[in-house]
């Protein structure tokens, strides 16, 4: 199985999206991480919740596949990107991300979710535990996600936006 870096394939633009947003990943995976440590009920559950709703949109907005940026292309583009998105068959680009899509992504892992929820209770060893399922399934999420604007870029053979410096350096904090 490809990487999305694998995906790029030597295309300086979407290799440098896909580096930003993987930069981008791992903060949000150590921030889920973090949450899954503390040993309230369905706080990791919010907290994936809420950073996933924020991580899709800020990947789509570097591939140009916002709902927004969608629309703003030539028709004949616009119908490229529709077509590839439909091949690809993410619910997530191109769509405003509401709860109901971010609970759905959510069940892809939610087995591993669940074992992560009940190892926290276990000292120590739980946590950790706890803490590795966070961070890998909120990972496991944006990455997969990660791929599939990849292939819709190339597929549409998208011209990624230049990167935003400004967006850039926010993120970055």
């Amino acid at each position: 199985m490809q990487t999305a870096l694998q995906l790029a394939q030597d295309n300086a633009r979407l290799t440098a999206a896909v580096i930003a947003c993987r930069k981008l990943l791992h903060r949000r995976s150590l921030v889920a991480a973090a949450a899954s440590v503390v040993p309230l009920p369905g706080l990791d559950w919010a907290v994936d919740a809420a950073l996933l709703s924020r991580l899709i949109p800020e990947i789509n907005t570097r591939f140009g596949l916002t709902s927004t940026q969608i629309g703003q292309l030539e028709p004949r583009q616009r119908e490229q990107v529709q077509k590839a998105v439909a091949m690809v068959g993410s619910a997530l680009i191109g769509k405003l991300i509401s709860k109901e899509v971010v609970l759905r992504m959510a069940r892809k892992v939610g087995v591993r979710l669940t074992a992560g929820q009940a190892a926290k209770y276990v000292p120590l060893a739980g946590q950790a535990i706890s803490a590795a399922v966070g961070y890998s399934a909120i990972r496991y999420l944006g990455e997969e996600h990660l791929k599939d604007c990849v292939r819709v870029a190339l597929a549409a053979q998208l011209i990624l936006p230049a990167p935003d410096l400004k967006a850039n350096s926010a993120s970055s904090s």
